[in-house]
């Protein structure tokens, strides 16, 4: 069932067959997710890729349809003239087009194996409609300190989003943005049942996949012998 009711459009079972993993940025979703990619041979989707390249066209158009410019807005009045908050709510108002999106992208898929999908535009709020337990979705978040590991370690952590007037006012501001998203997605999360782990840099990528996966086990394969 949708969020609105109504049977989802799901061609090839597809999205039945998703396992979910939402969350706050920097929180190491996509390693995780690739990491059970390979130890199960699952099919692996990586919501910002898709999100940042393949689905521009729709970003268009929808800026168009709102009534805005085509253009994307200029970076100063993205980053540093806005307020974090003023940020996020404008984050989280625009998940759910993108998330239609990224179903779409989905549906389009006939793996053998379940799809385990990842990123932060996965809300559970979004998610919850379409899934028969809370046991196809995780949330991860970084804590604070783990985040500024991230911030130090990950060159593209510290990408503003184009050149900008004030650099570090743009990265406060993106920051504080990222940590509001993620406490949101905990208290949905919380609100629909669905586990929350919160990632604060104790246990290496390894660790925190074999949480995943224990809390993904009834569906998930027989690992994949990757002996030669």
């Amino acid at each position: 069932m949708g969020a609105d009711g109504g049977e989802v459009w799901d061609p090839f079972g597809t999205l039945r067959r998703v396992l979910w993993i939402g969350g706050g940025q920097w929180a190491g979703k996509s390693t995780v997710a690739r990491l059970l990619a390979d130890r199960y041979g699952l099919t692996a989707y990586n919501y910002d890729y898709h999100d940042a390249r393949g689905h521009n066209d729709r970003r268009i158009a929808r800026r168009i349809r709102l009534g805005h410019p085509p253009d994307a807005p200029d970076p100063d009045a993205v980053w540093v003239n806005t307020t974090p908050q003023e940020m996020a709510a404008d984050t989280l108002a625009g998940f759910p087009a993108r998330f239609e999106w990224a179903l779409d992208d989905l549906r389009a898929l006939i793996p053998g194996r379940p799809v385990i999908a990842e990123g932060w535009g996965l809300r559970p709020e979004l998610v919850a409609p379409l899934i028969d337990s809370p046991r196809r979705m995780v949330v991860m978040v970084p804590t604070e300190a783990f985040r500024d590991r991230q911030l130090r370690e990950l060159p593209r952590a510290a990408a503003s989003g184009g050149r900008v007037s004030d650099p570090a006012r743009a990265q406060r501001n993106r920051l504080e943005r990222d940590r509001l998203v993620a406490d949101d997605a905990v208290r949905s999360a919380r609100r629909h049942g669905i586990r929350v782990i919160e990632v604060d840099g104790t246990r290496d990528a390894g660790a925190v996949a074999d949480i995943v996966a224990d809390h993904f086990r009834p569906y998930l394969p027989p690992p994949e012998d990757r002996r030669p």
